[in-house]
């Protein structure tokens, strides 16, 4: 069944209302959150609907929208039957179900598919209450269920698009960042690839030295214009469009560290499953370990440990032939993690043996470049939050000092990090001292580093020290705390880390 003209779906416009499309978006994300769904709809996703571009929403979207329309039916909001969608003739289909295993063979079988244009439209329901904006969500592919609609940027890898003018900035952020420009041209090559993997380094260059709070916002568009440049098509040679993909995804990751660090889950949830899409749609190995290795991080932070699991042991599937044993390690102490989020002792113990084993076999020609951070100091700090996680106090103590030994001053958020982490294993402990002592040192260090993470670490172990607050070296540091600025609202207090 081919269709060659798309049918605006009417109905749905009708229940958009006096709201604008990015309006009517927040309460699709705020009702996907009231029954547990994860959907990333945006101002975008809506205009396709409405153009009838999408004639059959996904399962997850169909289950927000029935929830939101209580008694309607997809016809009732304008959308095809699914089965009219899915003949063997059809051209494009509704979104199927989620996978099981990685897919590179094409954009809709690995990152959800465009949609035929919609043939009906039908009466509209009343539109529901206006619900207050929420921040993205979006699911990964593989374990995870339904891939949400932000992961729909379908990459043209042929025909000659005019790239508009566009910039890689970081300007304003705490430390000045040079500007990249990329050029007017009908052709992306080396100069756009190569301002878009200058803008990952600096990222992580800014992020080392002065933490996520000030950045995220301003990285946002430079992620933008990445995927404009890979929405614009190419004609360069295959070697600089797998570079681009690759970029684009690192700069995803980069991005929704950015946003993970600065307490904003449900945006680094976003920007991690738009690294993954990238990463099966160009069949890049190395950036789906990276991606699953960071949704590994974030599912354990959000309170999601056998997710954490899932991805860590995905993103192991995915890095077993990439030559690099330390990127084994790592997914290796992401799984550990979740095992103790889990109470699994037994597991978190075995996994961080085989983190030590893969991580003793030294650094490898197939280490990627991002991995720069995970060295001796970092598996530390991963191991004493394992045992942190499993309130073995003492044992995650004596891991975050060594952590904070070994630790290269030139990281100084890293280092924020490891002591508020000690702080916290330490107060927990009974070791109050120590514990304010160390946490005087991060508030040094939060002079100059900016991590709505960090205060939130610091603020639990100051909570923890509160009853002792009787304590000479105990209430200096209560004092001194209660007159830094205050975590931001949601921040996490838990034993977590980069």
């Amino acid at each position: 069944m081919v269709s060659t003209a798309a049918v605006p779906n009417l109905a749905f416009r009708q229940l958009r209302g006096q709201r604008s499309a990015g309006e009517f978006a927040a309460a699709v994300r705020r009702a996907a959150r009231e029954i547990g769904e994860q959907v990333a709809c945006d101002a975008r996703y809506i205009g396709r609907v409405e153009s009838g571009e999408i004639r059959c929403p996904n399962y997850a979207y169909e289950r927000v929208f029935l929830h939101m329309f209580p008694g309607a039916s997809l016809a009732d909001l304008g959308f095809s039957a699914r089965e009219s969608v899915r003949g063997r003739g059809a051209r494009v289909v509704s979104e199927p179900p989620p996978t099981t295993g990685p897919t590179t063979s094409a954009p809709s079988t690995s990152a959800s598919s465009a949609f035929p244009p919609s043939t009906s439209a039908s009466s509209a329901f009343p539109p529901s209450p206006s619900r207050p904006a929420l921040l993205p969500r979006d699911t990964e592919t593989d374990d995870f269920p339904e891939e949400s609609d932000v992961l729909r940027r379908v990459f043209m890898t042929s025909g000659t698009t005019t790239v508009a003018a566009a910039s890689l900035c970081l300007g304003g952020a705490p430390a000045s960042a040079a500007r990249v420009s990329l050029p007017t041209q009908r052709r992306v090559g080396e100069t756009e690839v190569n301002a878009v993997e200058k803008a990952v380094r600096q990222i992580r260059l800014l992020d080392d030295r002065h933490g996520a709070d000030g950045l995220y916002r301003r990285a946002a568009q430079p992620l933008r214009e990445a995927y404009e440049l890979l929405d614009a098509g190419t004609t360069a040679r295959r070697a600089t469009s797998d570079r681009l993909h690759a970029g684009a995804g690192e700069l995803a990751i980069s991005v929704g560290w950015l946003a993970h660090d600065s307490g904003r889950y449900d945006d680094a949830r976003s920007h991690y499953a738009e690294a993954l899409a990238t990463a099966r749609l160009a069949g890049d190995a190395g950036l789906e370990a990276h991606a699953f290795c960071n949704t590994s991080f974030l599912a354990r932070d959000a309170g999601r440990p056998r997710e954490a699991v899932r991805a860590a042991e995905a993103g192991q599937r995915a890095a077993r032939t990439l030559g690099s044993p330390r990127l084994l390690a790592l997914l290796a102490l992401r799984e550990a993690g979740g095992r103790a989020g889990l109470g699994d002792r037994t597991g978190c113990d075995r996994a961080i043996g085989r983190a030590r084993a893969a991580f003793d076999r030294g650094m490898a020609a197939g280490d990627p470049e991002w991995m720069n951070f995970f060295r001796e100091a970092e598996l530390e700090l991963l191991e004493a939050q394992c045992w942190s996680a499993l309130g073995d106090w003492s044992r995650a103590a004596r891991h975050g000092r060594r952590a904070t030994a070994l630790q290269d001053a030139r990281f100084t958020r890293n280092l924020a990090l490891y002591r508020a982490q000690l702080t916290g294993d330490l107060a927990r402990a009974g070791r109050v001292d120590e514990a304010a002592a160390t946490g005087h040192q991060v508030l040094d260090l939060l002079t100059r580093v900016q991590s709505a993470r960090i205060r939130g670490m610091l603020a639990g172990a100051a909570r923890v020290l509160e009853p002792r607050a009787g304590a000479g070296p105990v209430a200096g540091f209560l004092t001194r705390h209660q007159e830094s600025p205050p975590a931001p609202p949601g921040s996490p207090v838990g034993p977590v880390g980069r």
